[in-house]
Order: structure tokens, then sequence, then C-alpha cells
């Protein structure tokens, strides 16, 4: 489907709508302390309503074109990330474009605040892993003429290209691994279900018990952590440890919080594979060098990022979705051997 977008407001445009000079809208802009209070707040109406984003990079826009892209994760620090990143700067630089890297820390505001900082340094686009369902603010952003991908989720919306690995089936097919070894009673250790990652993985766990004749209701108890990272998995862990009824398996959200389960488990002596296997999600690259190396459900981290980034670049800017499939990498954390 074609998506219509409209010219993006200018600071005359603004000035116009509110009947001021372009120089009072500076001002309003970047010295609020000189404007009149009634002025400012007539300037900041029409700001809202024109849904204006200041450039602060309009000095190289005259200068020719702005080879910036812009990338929104949920965490850089988490190694899934920063391959994924590493393969959207593989392709920008082949592109002679350079990259602009942020973390949401899950947290909504805090991705439109850097989605808006990006287009006021004239980006000319942005991949961005969402941290919400709502892609309302990234619809207009694409409305407004900057170019959005969505990284890591597949695009509910005919205006927004996004890159995706299949979440279900990755967790579908760890969730068959532990079955395989008998196991029947799991606990998952996994994020809110606002995440899109979290809810797919969620599902795939759950069709997949049902797929082996287990009802998901008294064969799963899922922990719901705030992080996803190693401190929350450990959390979890410890939580899944003082059930009465104690699971005899455990899948990860990711990596990160696989490794804080490793941890609690290690503190409480509880031996990995024989008193609880542990399986993982992203396959970083420490699930191999662990003292126990983890089973993790691998993704093309860097296939992800580099085709996210070939879709901002594409010439003709037509929307495309992309799904890759995961790999299980089975290791000693799940069957004991090597």
């Amino acid at each position: 489907m074609a998506t219509t977008t409209r010219r993006r407001a200018s600071i005359s445009d603004v000035a116009r709508l509110a009947q001021v000079s372009v120089g009072t809208v500076s001002n309003v802009l970047n010295r609020p302390d000189r404007v009149a209070p009634a002025t400012r707040d007539r300037v900041l109406t029409a700001i809202t309503e024109l849904d204006f984003v200041p450039n602060g990079s309009a000095r190289q826009l005259r200068a020719g074109t702005i080879t910036t892209a812009g990338a929104i994760v949920l965490d850089v620090a988490n190694p899934f990330f920063t391959d994924v990143a590493r393969g959207i700067e593989d392709r920008l630089d082949e592109a002679g474009y350079t990259l602009m890297l942020a973390s949401s820390d899950e947290d909504p505001e805090r991705e439109a605040r850097y989605l808006r900082l990006f287009e006021e340094h004239g980006v000319q686009g942005v991949m961005v892993v969402p941290a919400t369902p709502d892609l309302a603010h990234l619809e207009a952003a694409r409305a407004r003429g900057l170019r959005v991908v969505l990284l890591d989720r597949p695009s509910p919306s005919d205006a927004l290209s996004s890159v995706a690995v299949d979440d279900r089936a990755g967790a579908a097919a760890a969730t068959r691994h532990l079955l395989g070894l008998g196991h029947e009673r799991l606990a998952f250790v996994n994020g809110s279900h606002s995440i899109r990652q979290c809810a797919d993985r969620a599902a795939g766990v759950r069709a997949a018990l049902a797929e082996g004749g287990l009802d998901p209701q008294t064969a799963l108890v899922e922990i719901t952590i705030p992080s996803l990272n190693a401190d929350g998995g450990q959390t979890g862990t410890q939580q899944v440890l003082a059930l009465d009824e104690r699971p005899t398996a455990m899948l990860c959200v990711n990596d990160l919080t696989a490794l804080g389960a490793l941890r609690a488990l290690r503190a409480a002596d509880v031996p990995v594979p024989s008193g609880m296997a542990v399986v993982g999600y992203d396959d970083v690259a420490f699930a191999g060098e662990l003292a126990t190396p983890l089973t993790s459900v691998r993704q093309p981290t860097h296939q992800l990022g580099h085709h996210a980034a070939d879709l901002l670049l594409r010439p003709d800017d037509a929307v495309e979705h992309v799904t890759f499939q995961p790999e299980l990498v089975v290791r000693e954390s799940t069957t004991g051997t090597g």
C-alpha cells in the first residue's frame, strides 16, 4: 500500500499560525525567557498543532543530504542488541552513512524523546525496537516524511516496514526440546507482555505445551520481571525456587536473564541441568562459553540489523515485512553432555 506523507512543517509555518516573526519562534525554541508568556504560549500551541520538529541540522541540510540514520533499541548493553547494531552499522557504512544509537530502557516516553531528538538532528530515517504496542508516534513520524523501520518486531501497520524473527517458533522449539527430555512442569522467566517479543515467546511456550498434551495452566509458571537483564533473571529464578511445587526446567526470555538464572541456581546449590534445566534466548557470544554452556534459541542478529538498514536505504521507500526463522542450539544446560 502506498504511503501518503505530508510536507514537514517549517518554522515559517509556525510563525504564520502564531502571528509572530520567525525570530520570535526561534527565541521560544532557544531562549524562551526572552519571550512574553502570552506570546510564548501562542507559539507553543502552534508548534503542537503543526507537529513541528525543530531541525538542529539546518545548515547541514542546506549544504546537501545528511547521511545519518538512527536506531533505538531496548538496551544497547544487551549483547543481542549490540550484535544487531553492528549489522546496522555495517550496512550503513557501505552506503556512506553514520549511525546514531540510543537505548529506550523499555520506556515508551524515553523512546519518544529519542525519536524527537533524532528528527531534530535531521536523520534520514530511524530503526526502532518498540517499547510499547502503540505505534501511533512512529506512524506520525512516518507521515512527517521520516523513514521508519520496526526492528525485531513484525509490523501490524501498512505504513511501517519491519524486520523480525519468528519468536513464537523459537520459544515453541525450546519448549518441545524440554518436553522431549521428560520435563512436564516448566517455569518461564519473562518480561511484560507489552513488549511484543515477550508476548510472542510466551505464546510459543503455551502452544508447544498444548501440542504436547499438557495444560499450560498447570504445566507452566510464568514469572514476570521488570528488567530483562541478569539481575531480573536472578530475582525471577529466586521466585521459581520458592515455589511449593518447583518446576524441573526453566525458559528465560533472553540470555541475560538466563545468566542471572544460572547465578541464582548456583547460589542455591541447585545443579544444572539435573536439578534445573535452563534455556536462554538469543544465543549471544557468551552463551557457549559459560561454565555450563547454555542451550539457547539463536537469532540471526547481524542479518536482522543489516536487513533493517537495507530497508531504510531503499530508494523507492516501499514498505516491506521480513521475518527470519530462529534455530535452537542445544548445550549442556539442558542435556548435561558436551
